[in-house]
C-alpha cells in the first residue's frame, strides 16, 4: 500500500465529525423533553395559584359572614367550582373536598378576644379545593392528569379595614342609677355601661400603628387619626354645663327637655345638647398603648380617670331616644364628609323603654303630640326604630347601628299600642343586623335574648363590637 493510501485511511479513522450529529440529536430529544416538562409544570403551577387565590377568596368571604350559619354557603359561592363567583374557564374539574368549607373554633383566636358564638359556633373557616389539571407532553410517559389541592383559613376578625367614625349613645336617665343585677359588674348600671365603653376604647385604633405615639393636635384630635369616637347621652343637657361630665368638678350637668332635630338633615341643637364630647382620637397615646389616656375628655367622660365620675345618670326626664339617634347620625354624616374614606358606626346602650310625656318637649311644628309620628308622645319605641332604620341608610356605605339592650324588659313601651312592641323588641329592631344586637345578663334574665350574639357581659360585648371594626384575615392553616 502506497503512502498516500495509508494517509487517507489514517485520516478516515481519526475523523469524529459524524459523532457530533448523533450527540446533537440526543441532546435535542433531552431538551425537548425538559421543555415539555416545563410546559406541563408551568400549567400545573399556574393552575395551583388560581386555585389558591380562589380558596383565599372563598375563606375570606365565609369568614366575613361569621358567626352566621350561612358562612359555609357564602364560602362555597366564592369558590372556583363551576358556576361560582371565582370559577375559571382554564381551571376545570374543581371540587370542594368533602367536609369543607369547615367552620372552626380556634383557641388562638378566642385568646385574642374573637369568640366562637352561635349560630355557626366558630371564629374561623377553612376551605379546601381540588382540581384535576390535564397534561399534554407527560402523556408520552403515561401521565395524563395531575391533581392539585389548595387550602385557605380565615379568621372572622383581625385585619384593620378603613377608619371608623363611632358615635356611642349612652342612656343617662334615672333607671341607670339602679344597681346592676348581673354577675359580672357591681355598682350602678351607668358605671357598668361606662366600663364597657372603656373596653371599647381599648380595642379601637386612635392613630396609625406605625406611629410611636399619636401626635396631639388639640381639641381631642390627633395626627393621622384612624378611629374617631364621639360620646352622646340622653336626656340632653345645657351646653354651659355639659363639661361637668368630664371636668372632674363634682358638679352635675343641667338636664333640659329633649331637643328635637328636624328633617331632612336632623342637625343637632347646640343648646341643649346631646353631645358630651366631640369626635376624638386621643383616647390612647398610641395604637399599642395598653391603657387609656386620662387626659382625654372622652376617656374621663367614660369614667376612666380615678376620682372623676364621668357621665352621670341624673334623671329628671323620661326616656325618649328617637331624637338622639337622629342627632347622632347627622354628626356621623358630617364627620364622614370631613374625612372621606371612613365608615360610620352608631352604638346605643339602653334598656329600650321609652315613656317621655308631652311636657318633656315632644312636639314639633305641624306634628301632633299624639300622631304617632316623630316627635309625638305616642309610639315612642316605634319612632326610635324608624330613626335607627333611617340612620342605617345614611352616609357613604350606610351606618352600622349596634343596640346593646341593658336590662331590657320583655314588657313595656306603654306608649306603643298599634302595633304593640316591647323594649327588647325595640332594641332588636334598632340594630341594623341581627349580628349587631346584644343583650347583657340582666336583659337575658328578663327574657330578652340575642339569638346571634350569646355574649352577655358588657365588657365582652364591647370587646366583640370593637372586633367588628376589623375584618376577616387569612391565617396559617395549622393555627390551633
Amino acid at each position: 500500500m502506497n503512502r498516500h493510501n495509508k494517509s487517507f485511511l489514517r485520516r478516515a479513522h481519526k475523523d469524529e465529525r459524524g459523532q457530533t450529529l448523533i450527540m446533537v440529536s440526543v441532546m435535542m430529544v433531552v431538551l425537548l423533553a425538559f421543555a415539555a416538562l416545563v410546559v406541563d409544570f408551568g400549567r400545573v403551577y399556574f393552575s395551583f395559584r388560581e386555585l389558591q387565590a380562589s380558596s383565599d377568596a372563598a375563606a375570606l368571604a365565609g369568614a366575613e359572614i361569621l358567626p352566621q350559619s350561612t358562612a359555609t354557603t357564602t364560602a362555597t359561592s366564592y369558590s372556583a367550582i363551576s358556576g361560582d363567583k371565582n370559577a375559571y374557564s382554564n381551571l376545570p374539574n374543581v371540587t370542594m373536598v368533602s367536609g369543607y368549607p369547615l367552620v372552626k373554633c380556634l383557641t388562638t383566636l378566642t385568646n385574642q378576644g374573637i369568640p366562637c358564638v352561635a349560630p355557626a359556633g366558630g371564629n374561623a373557616i377553612q376551605v379546601k379545593q381540588q382540581a384535576t389539571v390535564p397534561l399534554t407532553f407527560a402523556k408520552v410517559v403515561g401521565v395524563n392528569t395531575f391533581t392539585i389541592t389548595a387550602t385557605a383559613t380565615a379568621s372572622m376578625r383581625g385585619a384593620a379595614p378603613t377608619p371608623y367614625n363611632v358615635v356611642i349613645v349612652i342612656d343617662s336617665t334615672q333607671s341607670m342609677n339602679d344597681t346592676d343585677s348581673g354577675s359580672n359588674c357591681t355598682g350602678s348600671r351607668e358605671t357598668c355601661a361606662l366600663s364597657g365603653i372603656q373596653t371599647l376604647l381599648g380595642t379601637l385604633s386612635p392613630c396609625g400603628a406605625s406611629q410611636a405615639s399619636c401626635t396631639q393636635l388639640g381639641g381631642g384630635q390627633v395626627k393621622n387619626a384612624v378611629d374617631q369616637v364621639s360620646l352622646l347621652t340622653f336626656p340632653a343637657v345645657t351646653s354651659a354645663t355639659v363639661a361637668d361630665d368630664y371636668n372632674c368638678s363634682g358638679n352635675q350637668p343641667t338636664i333640659m327637655p329633649y331637643p328635637l332635630p328636624s328633617s331632612p338633615n336632623y342637625k343637632p341643637a347646640t343648646t341643649p345638647t346631646y353631645q358630651v364630647v366631640g369626635f376624638s382620637g386621643n383616647y390612647r397615646t398610641s395604637d399599642t398603648a395598653a391603657s387609656l389616656s386620662t387626659s382625654s375628655n372622652i376617656t374621663i367622660a367614660a369614667g376612666a380617670k380615678t376620682g372623676c365620675s364621668g357621665v352621670q345618670a341624673i334623671g329628671g326626664e323620661g326616656t325618649y331616644y328617637a331624637g338622639v339617634i337622629y342627632a347622632a347620625e347627622s354628626l356621623l354624616v358630617t364627620q364622614q364628609a370631613a374625612y372621606p374614606g371612613t365608615s360610620n358606626a352608631l352604638i346605643l346602650i339602653s334598656d329600650g323603654e321609652a315613656q317621655a310625656t308631652t311636657s318633656e318637649g315632644l312636639s314639633n311644628s305641624g306634628v301632633s303630640k299624639t300622631s304617632g309620628v316623630y316627635p309625638s308622645s305616642v309610639q315612642q319605641c316605634h319612632q326610635a326604630v324608624t330613626a335607627a332604620q333611617w340612620a342605617a341608610q345614611q352616609g357613604v356605605g350606610g351606618t352600622r347601628v349596634y343596640a346593646v339592650a341593658y336590662g331590657a324588659e320583655s314588657s313595656g313601651c306603654t306608649t306603643d299600642t298599634t302595633p304593640t312592641i316591647t323594649p327588647c323588641q325595640t332594641m332588636q329592631q334598632i340594630a341594623s343586623s341581627p349580628a349587631y344586637f346584644y343583650t347583657d345578663y340582666s336583659s337575658t334574665s328578663n327574657g330578652c335574648v340575642s339569638a346571634s350574639q350569646p355574649t352577655t357581659t358588657l365588657n365582652q360585648i364591647f370587646t366583640e363590637i370593637g372586633g367588628d371594626f376589623t375584618v376577616a384575615r387569612l391565617i396559617p392553616d395549622n393555627t390551633p
